[in-house]
């Protein structure tokens, strides 16, 4: 007798927004995947690659944690103020520039430079009226890399739903490096 497939688990997705670090006067955008923030997931699933490129000898192991965790920001789309563009990039509507042309990939993580396409993260959204899933996680300037260990993440549509609509509002990027840091 066979068994029914088993469906994926459901994951469980917050929105933030903050001042953007370096760039105060623009809001950014983050994302919590199942409590995590997704830097710090894109950090540890890029950690063997990155290992491949870098010289262990130039910097220390918390400067490599630091980088790692670093490598992206949270996004921002200029000139939202009621965050309608944003909530329409997260549900698969996002812009040309923040695009893949070629697998129709979006970026989910900007980079830290403060440009969304600079050193994006890009992942395949789908949605559908029950799910948003996320897929395909990859860097587009590695294409060496191929897709990231990184999800799938499958979300209920409803829950994603909500959480777009009502983003946790931070005063700082809890994970922005300390600008008085020596």
């Amino acid at each position: 007798m066979s068994r029914p497939p088993v469906p994926p688990a459901r994951h469980q997705v917050e929105f933030r927004h903050h001042p953007h670090p370096g760039f105060p006067h623009l809001t950014a955008w983050g994302v919590r995947v199942d409590g995590t923030d997704l830097r710090v997931l894109v950090a540890e699933a890029t950690r063997a690659l990155w290992a491949r490129e870098l010289d262990e000898d130039d910097d220390t192991p918390q400067e490599r944690d630091e980088f790692l965790v670093n490598q992206h920001a949270p996004l921002h789309l200029d000139d939202d103020p009621d965050g309608a563009r944003i909530r329409a990039h997260f549900l698969g509507d996002a812009p040309p520039w923040l695009r893949d042309h070629d697998t129709g990939a979006l970026c989910l993580l900007s980079c830290a430079c403060g440009i969304d396409a600079c050193w994006p993260l890009l992942a395949t959204v789908d949605v559908t009226e029950s799910e948003v899933t996320w897929s395909g996680f990859h860097q587009i300037h590695r294409p060496q890399w191929g897709e990231l260990p990184l999800g799938p993440y499958v979300f209920s549509r409803p829950a994603y739903e909500e959480a777009l609509a009502a983003p946790v509002p931070l005063a700082p990027d809890p994970l922005a490096p300390d600008p008085l840091a020596p």
